[in-house]
């Protein structure tokens, strides 16, 4: 951690300021060190240049894995084609010039797939996950003058209130216990004149149909270093018939989703090896994840206007994708 990350904690049980003993330092950032609060006798540490707020166990242990296994797959420096970029810009709906030298916090950045696109705006960005993806998201991305990763709940986000000028949540929303109060936490993020952007999978009567569903009660249940070569044996096996189905006229991309395997060709430029990863990437991610609940459009309309928040956009861009900005504090401008 830098420094100046400082100057925007706070902690998470009291709310109140938080010191910094450092241990080791390198580069001008913090590598080991602790976090003591002034307000209560809680402390903190900082383990390999990452603030915890949370201890190593907790529900999202099977991301904390999946992102350590998969740690380069989805980057568009790894992949060489934006697909990550592309996603980002079409949800947020923000400028990149707009970024740059403001305050971001990416929640749930996993191992960093959209932390690496913000990066690149110019932005300070805080990249914060309650699992230990924050390892492979530092091990990615860092270090870098412009970044903090933080391993903290989305619950109980360590920053004083309406610290960032942008703050988005892709494809995390649905696997918090409380979605719903996952949403408020991360508008309490966002300042004066600032803007929120999420996303989170779609309610719709298909899901009844969609053999993820079906499989999960067992799946989510299962230790995650044995699923995931079931995962990837049942991806060897079904993947000629996925190909095959997707490839089907007009239906083709409908059908293939009876079998339960992700599958991106004709969607994503990917290799085919490429497809094949992101295959068992994709499947473990729907079938390993203790929670999953998909909103619809109107839960999203309600939420955004019990915020403030103005402009709001609520749309299906395959995702329920949903975006607000907080009005300017005159007082502040």
């Amino acid at each position: 951690m830098h420094h100046e990350l400082l100057a925007v904690l706070a902690c998470p049980a009291c709310r109140g300021d938080l010191a910094l003993d450092v241990h080791d330092e390198r580069d001008a950032e913090v590598v080991a060190g602790r976090l003591h609060c002034g307000n209560c006798p809680r402390a903190y540490p900082v383990v390999a240049a990452v603030p915890r707020f949370v201890p190593a166990e907790n529900y999202s242990s099977s991301f904390g894995f999946q992102w350590n296994r998969f740690r380069r797959t989805q980057l568009d420096s790894a992949t060489g084609k934006p697909i990550s970029s592309n996603r980002f810009f079409a949800q947020a709906g923000w400028e990149p010039a707009a970024m740059a030298g403001r305050r971001t916090l990416d929640v749930g950045c996993g191992a960093g797939r959209f932390a690496e696109v913000a990066l690149g705006t110019g932005t300070r960005l805080v990249a914060v996950d309650y699992s230990s993806a924050v390892d492979a998201c530092y091990a990615n991305l860092g270090p870098h003058p412009m970044l903090d990763v933080v391993q903290a709940d989305v619950y109980r986000l360590p920053f004083k209130p309406g610290t960032f000028d942008f703050v988005y949540c892709f494809g995390v929303l649905q696997h918090t216990p409380d979605v719903e109060a996952a949403f408020h936490a991360l508008c309490d993020q966002v300042a004066s004149g600032g803007r929120l952007a999420v996303d989170v999978y779609p309610r719709i009567p298909l899901n009844l149909l969609w053999p993820k569903y079906w499989l999960r009660p067992f799946t989510r249940r299962m230790p995650v270093e044995r699923l995931l070569p079931l995962v990837a044996r049942m991806v060897q096996l079904l993947w000629p018939l996925s190909l095959a189905l997707g490839r089907a006229p007009f239906v083709g991309r409908k059908l293939r989703h009876v079998l339960p395997i992700a599958n991106y060709e004709g969607l994503l430029p990917l290799s085919a090896e490429q497809l094949k990863e992101w295959a068992v990437l994709d499947t473990f991610d729907m079938l390993a994840p203790a929670h999953d609940h998909p909103q619809d459009v109107r839960t999203l309309l309600d939420w955004f206007a019990s915020t403030g928040l103005r402009d709001v956009e609520v749309f299906r861009q395959g995702l329920v994708v949903a975006r607000g900005r907080r009005e300017s504090d005159p007082i502040a401008t």
